[in-house]
Formats: structure tokens, C-alpha cells, sequence
């Protein structure tokens, strides 16, 4: 009988969260070539550079600690990383959204999903953030539309390309 509760314990003890899909690391090498070196650093954002990032994105921040990564080739920067982790329904979903160094979206990468999988939206719906530029965003986000059934991840998607695209403005572009 003890070890029939243990064996309860720990099965219900267990995370319920999903895996890794891909690592950050992972997505940059396959989006800006494997002969790139990326870099991580992670940022803590001071109350006005919070306050900026909220107003250029027109979407609250659920936290001020974010990670960017940096793809070089050759001495020079090619693209960056801003990995968003937000809140979906009731867990979160970590996406890197992959921005030129040219104010270009170039797409985002599902890093981890920890709502049901269904919530995932398809590859041809995560294709329409390709090729988004920067000051086209907001027009952009209108156009995408809703995932019937995962309304919710939809939204955080397009929130989280308005904060990546705020905070590369604010902390990327041009350095």
C-alpha cells in the first residue's frame, strides 16, 4: 500500500507542463545558418524603459526580464532573437520571434507550448509573420487572423511579435 501512495505521489508530483519543442539556441542556428555564432544575453528592463515598451506596443508586459540572442557571421551581427514568454489560457507559450538586422520580422519559432497541443497554431498560420516589417507590425497584426478554437494563442502570438518588435527598437536597433 506505501508504495501504491509513492507511486501516486509521484505521478501526480510530476510537472504537467510540456517539453521543450526547440531550444532557442536551436532555432537561431536554423534561421540564421550553423556557421553563425549566437550569443544570449538576458535583460532586466528598468521601470521607463517597461513604461516605453508598453506604450510602443500598445500591449502590458507580464514581466520586465526578457532574453535576446544575436547571430554573427564573420565579426558582423545578421539577426536577433527576442524570446516572448506569456501567458495563453492558463499556462504559458514561449515563442522567438527572429528580427533582421534590417527592422524585419523574419518569423517566429515555437520554443515551448504548455497549453494542449491543439492550441498550436499550424506552420501555415505561423507563416504569416514572415517578412514583417517593423513599422508595418501594427497594420500586419490587424490582418492575421483568429485560430478558431485557439483564439487565445493567436492573440498572444501577435502581442508577443508588438513586444518583440518594441523592445528591438528600443534596446537593438542600430547597436
Amino acid at each position: 500500500m506505501r508504495e501504491l501512495l509513492l507511486c501516486c505521489f509521484l505521478l501526480f508530483s510530476l510537472p504537467l507542463s510540456a517539453e521543450m519543442i526547440i531550444s532557442p539556441m536551436e532555432a537561431m542556428g536554423q534561421n540564421y545558418g550553423k556557421k553563425s555564432k549566437i550569443s544570449e544575453e538576458d535583460i532586466s528592463l528598468t521601470d521607463t524603459q517597461a513604461k516605453k515598451i508598453q506604450e510602443n506596443s500598445h500591449v502590458k508586459l507580464e514581466s520586465k526580464n526578457f532574453k535576446f540572442f544575436k547571430a554573427a557571421q564573420n565579426g558582423k551581427t545578421v539577426g536577433y532573437g527576442v524570446l516572448i514568454n506569456r501567458k495563453i489560457r492558463s499556462k504559458n507559450g514561449v515563442v522567438l520571434y527572429l528580427i533582421s538586422t534590417d527592422s524585419v520580422l523574419k518569423g517566429i519559432e515555437v520554443i515551448a507550448f504548455n497549453e494542449p497541443a491543439e492550441y498550436i497554431p499550424s506552420k501555415k498560420w505561423i507563416s504569416q509573420f514572415n517578412d514583417i516589417k517593423s513599422e508595418k507590425i501594427d497594420e500586419a497584426s490587424k490582418n492575421i487572423p483568429a485560430i478558431t478554437g485557439a483564439t487565445l494563442s493567436a492573440k498572444t502570438f501577435v502581442d508577443g511579435s508588438k513586444i518583440a518588435f518594441a523592445l528591438y527598437n528600443e534596446l537593438l536597433k542600430g547597436k
